[in-house]
């Protein structure tokens, strides 16, 4: 059954036009991902935008009140309250085996899985990527463009790519 729902979103809820054409578009999606497929609760003050990829959304959490923009990929996650998430991010929870120098990596499989978590009152700059198992802490901002490789202290402002600190938010 659970797979049922999942072709259902990807085949119509995901590709509802963005709610800057129709404000109620991001409400039916809320509503399908956190009563069918229940990864988020529904909160009016929540956004989620069209063509969020969430891979089989079982080891998917996202708190309330969270925007996510389209164009998202979350392979797994745990995503805290009041999250902004800017276009095109990529949150990573798996990545490819390497290691064995005499296999070619594609035929080496893949590391397990390593859901980041992700604080509450975070903002994640578009096109951010976040490597499997990272920690950002509560209040923190990720700077468009950045790779984050290593765990983000809370009210850090990180950028760059590897993801360094730029300054504290206190």
């Amino acid at each position: 059954m659970h797979k049922i729902k999942l072709i259902f979103y990807y085949l119509f809820i995901c590709h509802l036009p963005h709610s800057r054409l129709l404000s109620f578009l991001s409400r039916i999606r809320l509503w399908y991902v956190s009563k069918v497929l229940k990864i988020m609760p529904y909160t009016v003050a929540s956004k989620f935008e069209n063509n969020i990829y969430l891979s089989n959304a079982k080891n998917i959490k996202i708190g309330h009140s969270c925007r996510i923009n389209e164009n998202v990929f979350i392979q797994a996650a745990h995503i805290g309250n009041y999250v902004l998430i800017a276009p095109n991010t990529a949150i990573l929870s798996t990545t490819h085996n390497h290691s064995n120098i005499e296999i070619p990596i594609v035929n080496q499989g893949d590391t397990d899985s390593s859901p980041p978590i992700i604080g509450d009152n975070v903002w994640i700059g578009r096109n951010v990527i976040i490597m499997p198992g990272i920690t950002i802490g509560e209040s923190s901002i990720v700077g468009a463009g950045a790779v984050v490789t290593k765990d983000v202290e809370p009210f850090s402002i990180v950028g760059g790519v590897p993801a360094k600190l730029i300054k504290y938010r206190k």
